[in-house]
């Protein structure tokens, strides 16, 4: 059997190095961080819906907090937003018009996902009222 020459890595998968790695949490998990390199994965907070603003403010966040990891992607050529929730993509309606910017098209996809996480129409809520304890 060969051995691994790749020391100090964790499995990654992008061959950084832990000499290659910043900061103690990018060695913790053995990979960097995108957004610290790449501006374009920063939302734009100028470009915010008007829900999202209000969202915001009802939850107390200063910032998009678990959001910000929320992209407009493209499933089987649809373009549809990765809900973690149930493990799926949940498709755009085709009726709907897209921005033609990626930061407005990231904001339209934070915002669907949550007014779809939030409505009786998402899987999460038949289980909470089947399991609810109080």
């Amino acid at each position: 059997m060969a051995k691994d020459k790749r020391k100090g890595t964790r499995g990654s998968g992008n061959g950084a190095s832990s000499a290659q790695l910043d900061t103690k949490r990018e060695q913790e998990i053995g990979q960097h961080i995108g957004y610290r390199y790449d501006v374009n994965l920063l939302p734009d907070y100028s470009r915010l819906t008007p829900y999202l603003k209000s969202y915001m403010e009802f939850m107390g966040w200063d910032d998009l907090n678990w959001l910000e990891d929320v992209h407009m992607g493209y499933e089987a050529g649809e373009p549809a937003i990765f809900d973690r929730n149930i493990n799926g993509w949940v498709r755009i309606p085709k009726s709907m018009k897209l921005p033609g910017n990626q930061q407005d098209r990231d904001m339209l996809a934070r915002e669907l996902l949550v007014r779809f996480q939030t409505s009786p129409h998402h899987p999460l809520h038949e289980l909470n009222k089947a399991y609810r304890k109080f």
